[in-house]
């Protein structure tokens, strides 16, 4: 998910993204201790996808304060 992707959204769709987020990574990693997973680079992926939400709803933040 790009961070152009992320700014488009408003800030329910963004938690409701995070979430999600959140539970595939736990299901992943759920997976890797079961040996069970096809593609680690996944969770690599899903970890920056939830950094960049958090991100971008920290710089949300920050501007709303200073507006």
């Amino acid at each position: 998910m790009k961070a152009e992707e992320i700014r488009e959204m408003n800030a329910a769709e963004r938690v409701e993204k995070l979430s999600s987020l959140k539970e595939e990574l736990f299901n992943l990693r759920f997976q890797l201790a079961t040996g069970q997973l096809e593609n680690p680079m996944r969770i690599k992926d899903v970890k920056k996808s939830i950094a960049r939400i958090k991100t971008i709803q920290r710089e949300q933040e920050i501007s709303a304060a200073k507006a």
